[in-house]
C-alpha cells in the first residue's frame, strides 16, 4: 500500500497526479487525512479521503507520499503524528516520496543528509544536509524519492510507479496517458 498523505492547503495536482499513476499501475494507494474525512487543497478542491493518518499501518506500506503546497506542507510539519510516522518509516526501510515543498520536511528531519534531492526553488535554503539539484525535476537517491514542483507531478508520479513496479510499468503507463515529449 502507497499512503499519500494529504493536509489542509495541499497542491491538489500533486497529490492526485501521482495517485492516478500508481493506481493505474495497479498499486494500491491511499489518500490519507490527518484527522479523516475530506480535506481541501490550495486552490479549494475538497478531497474525500480513504484513511486517517491513526490508521496508516506500516506493516503493509511499500511507500510513504508527501505532495506540497506551501500551506499544506506547513501543515503536514505541525503534526507530531507525521514526523513520527516519516522517522519510523525510514526506520524500516520504507521509500519515502516527496514533491515541491515536501521534500524540506524530510530535510529537517535529517533523512536527506547527502542525499541528492529535488524540490521547490524556494525551499532550497531549507534542505540542510541534502544535495539539492536545482535543475531536477524529479531526484531518487536510495529509498528517497524527491520532486521539484507541480510542473514535475507527472515526472515523479512516473518515477513512483518505476520504484514499486519497474520502469516497464512505467514506460507502459506513459504510453497510456501520451506524457512523455
Amino acid at each position: 500500500m502507497v499512503y499519500l498523505i494529504l493536509a489542509p492547503g495541499f497542491e491538489e495536482a500533486e497529490a492526485i497526479v501521482p495517485a492516478d499513476l500508481l493506481r493505474r499501475a495497479g498499486v494500491d494507494t491511499a489518500l490519507v487525512s490527518l484527522n479523516g474525512g475530506a480535506v481541501t487543497g490550495g486552490r479549494g478542491f475538497t478531497i474525500q479521503t480513504d484513511l486517517e493518518l491513526a490508521q496508516v499501518d506500516l506493516d503493509q506500506a511499500e511507500m510513504v507520499v508527501l505532495p506540497g503546497g506551501g500551506v499544506g506542507v506547513e501543515n503536514l510539519g505541525k503534526s507530531q503524528a507525521v514526523a513520527q510516522l516519516l522517522a519510523a518509516a525510514a526506520r524500516r526501510g520504507i521509500p519515502l516520496a516527496a514533491l515541491c515543498a515536501a521534500p524540506s520536511l524530510l530535510a529537517g528531519l535529517g533523512l536527506l543528509e547527502g542525499r541528492e534531492a529535488a524540490v521547490y526553488p524556494t525551499f532550497q535554503d531549507r534542505m540542510a544536509g541534502a544535495r539539492v539539484q536545482p535543475q531536477a525535476r524529479v531526484a531518487a537517491d536510495g529509498p528517497f524519492i524527491t520532486g521539484q514542483a507541480c510542473g514535475s507531478s507527472f515526472d515523479f508520479g512516473l518515477k513512483l510507479v518505476a520504484a514499486l513496479r519497474g520502469e516497464e510499468a512505467a514506460r507502459r503507463i506513459d504510453g497510456q496517458i501520451y506524457y512523455s515529449r
